[in-house]
């Protein structure tokens, strides 16, 4: 890994290097469960997701247009496609209220985006593409073949591109779900407007590595994406690192991914059944590093400006939780609890969650349907 050479200190292409895509072609290929290999001349890194977001937003749209997204959703994106694009986000908001028997609360469904697309119509807005989570970022939702084909078709019937964001695709810590990738789909209903984009900042834990990557067949948005390289490319040490990673394939499999599985796991059911013993509903969790608590019963009222005041209880006692704001849900009360961490913290942490919400008055409620 600790290896630097003369050529690796020049600017590189700035798609990637050759041996780099070649690589994370072959990656792709093997842990999406691609029908065919990925070809390397369909990649391009660049530092990290968020600048993908931030490119992909800049070439896809004009200034004003917009994306389709689920909400809730992970907040920082809103950020993303606004810095260079100006390009604004139409949410289709999900309900926590369960519709039918074999649902659950904020269970995806594409009517949804049927909803906010003509709503956005209405009101004047190009809604140029669709963003999708999987997994899902703060639900920890793994979303299934039919239902991406679902969303991936209405997409189709509106001429939109898709962003498939698969950030989370091997921190899948319950053995009984099964990922499912765009990229392991048999056909693609548009393939020329599907943009998968995947990195190592939560995979591989290395966030300040700053690596990430587009696959799309679309040859003129990746020449596009990779000509805002010179404001985004990768350094050419940190790309032979990429590489040496990637292709280590034993070590990942053998002893990495099985590990990292099972810390997830035990930090996972520690904090669930901490959240039990309090009394707090919440969604089962089967990918990501996070769990989406209820905590609707402890504000006076369902007002965005409670859920900040009880936000704040919580970071006097040095505890930070993400507030439902933050991902543009609808409805107030939800936080984001983050549990990929070592058992020690997260005791202290669950101790001072308990010790704030021993001293907030309950409020009469239905009983949530989380759990």
């Amino acid at each position: 890994m600790h290896h630097i050479e003369p050529a690796l200190l020049q600017y590189p292409d700035w798609r990637g290097h050759t041996w780099l895509r070649d690589e994370v072609a072959g990656f792709l290929s093997y842990y999406c469960k691609a029908p065919v290999p990925l070809k390397p001349e369909n990649v391009v890194v660049v530092n990290g997701c968020a600048s993908l977001f931030s490119a992909l937003a800049t070439v896809l749209c004009d200034p004003g247009e917009a994306f389709l997204i689920f909400s809730p959703y992970y907040g920082a994106i809103t950020q993303h496609v606004y810095l260079y694009g100006n390009v604004q986000l139409v949410y289709a908001h999900l309900e926590s209220r369960v519709t039918g028997m074999d649902s659950r609360p904020f269970q995806l469904m594409v009517k949804k985006l049927e909803i906010a697309l003509q709503g956005a119509k209405s009101e004047g807005i190009k809604v140029k593409g669709l963003i999708l989570i999987n997994p899902q970022n703060p639900l920890g939702d793994v979303y299934s073949q039919e239902q991406l084909q679902e969303c991936l078709e209405f997409a189709k019937r509106h001429e939109l591109h898709v962003i498939v964001d698969e950030v989370y695709m091997l921190s899948v810590f319950d053995e009984s779900a099964m990922f499912q990738s765009v990229l392991g789909m048999d056909r693609l209903p548009d393939p020329q407007r599907t943009h998968v984009i995947w990195g190592t900042s939560k995979d591989f834990g290395i966030s300040g590595f700053r690596f990430g990557t587009l696959y799309t067949e679309n040859q003129d948005v990746a020449n596009a994406v990779a000509s805002l390289g010179c404001l985004h490319g990768i350094c050419g040490i940190v790309q032979y690192q990429m590489a040496q990673l990637l292709r280590d394939r034993d070590w990942i499999n053998q002893v990495y991914l099985s590990e990292n599985h099972a810390r997830l796991r035990a930090a996972h059911a520690y904090v669930t059944e901490e959240l039990e013993t309090l009394n707090i509903p919440f969604l089962r969790t089967k990918a990501g590093f996070f769990v989406w608590i209820d905590l609707r019963k402890y504000l006076c009222s369902d007002t965005f400006e409670e859920e900040f005041s009880l936000w704040r209880r919580f970071l006097d006692h040095k505890v930070l939780l993400s507030r439902g704001k933050d991902f543009e849900c609808k409805e107030p009360g939800w936080f984001r609890l983050v549990f990929s961490d070592k058992i020690h913290r997260l005791r202290l942490g669950m101790q001072r969650i308990g010790e704030v919400l021993e001293k907030e008055p309950h409020v009469d409620k239905t009983p949530s349907p989380s759990q």
